[in-house]
């Protein structure tokens, strides 16, 4: 393992930036995801570390034109417990609710968990469900220059994303859902929690007189990476949801899964784990 030569706790924006433009920087929040990668020999971190827990205007939730801004600082714990996100997007805040531990969640950040870009991460499936996207900050110009990416196009394959060395991740954003949004989070394990998901899968949808619109489905663990499960969301879009339509996104389900075999559990097991999960969610949004 390579030795730290330098570590940095920058207090703004300006200053992460610069540092993240100079050269090779491993970037960590709570470290919930990096200390176990590095002690394992998963992953290698570099001689220079920088810790962004203490950059000003990076954490916390805020309702702005519409959207709903949560900075990358924020920590699941935050999110499990805000009203804001429980009164307009529980489906983050269930999420939350089954992310490992209390002691996990009080320093976990979302953004830490999205770019670690587990297949399994839990805050992304919600999130994909809520079409959100993230914003990515780096220095150039002798300015921050900021770009936006739908969290969709995020993840590339295991731990790989489309953020650039140089990037950080500042803030997740997602359009305030409607009122009549209905949506649902499920995941696997012997546990509630302190498991890491076996198949987790979130539905969503604006859901009025027996109807779905807006359908957005995602997978996490069935595949190199979260995904969104488009051909279900193709059968349910505009339908009513009714015993047909749901077993019919059952069978289109097995066309966005594509697991594998590992340790945790089979193939076969969690393709069907995925036609329990999603029959399931998709009668409690009919049950609303």
């Amino acid at each position: 393992m390579q030795e730290i030569t330098t570590y940095l706790a920058p207090r703004s924006l300006n200053e992460a930036a610069q540092a993240m433009a100079a050269g090779d920087v491993t970037v960590f929040c709570g470290g919930t995801d990096l200390a176990p990668q590095t002690e394992s020999g998963a992953r290698q971190h570099s001689a220079c570390l920088m810790n962004i827990r203490r950059i000003e205007g990076l954490g916390g939730i805020e309702e702005k034109d519409g959207d709903i801004r949560i900075g990358a600082l924020t920590t699941v714990s935050e999110i499990r417990r805000h009203p804001l996100i429980a009164r307009v997007a529980p489906i983050l805040a269930e999420a939350a609710e089954h992310f490992a531990s209390d002691q996990i969640r009080n320093v976990a950040s979302i953004g830490g968990n999205i770019c670690n870009a587990s297949p399994a991460g839990d805050m992304i499936n919600p999130l994909l469900v809520l079409d959100a996207a993230v914003e990515l900050a780096s220095w150039a110009d002798g300015a921050v220059q900021k770009r936006s990416v739908p969290l969709e196009n995020f993840f590339t394959s295991p731990r790989r994303t489309v953020k650039r060395a140089e990037e950080l991740l500042t803030t997740v954003v997602f359009r305030k859902p409607a009122a009549d949004f209905v949506g649902r989070f499920r995941k696997s394990g012997p546990r509630p929690a302190l498991e890491i998901s076996t198949v987790s899968v979130g539905v969503g949808g604006n859901f009025s007189a027996g109807v779905l619109r807006n359908a957005r489905v995602a997978f996490g663990s069935v595949a190199p990476t979260p995904l969104r499960a488009r051909h279900v969301e193709v059968v349910l879009e505009g339908r009513r949801l009714d015993a047909d339509v749901i077993g019919a996104a059952l069978v289109a389900a097995r066309d966005d899964a594509r697991p594998i075999d590992d340790v945790r559990a089979s193939a076969w097991y969690r393709s069907h784990l995925v036609e329990v999960f999603l029959e399931e969610a998709l009668h409690h949004v009919r049950g609303n």
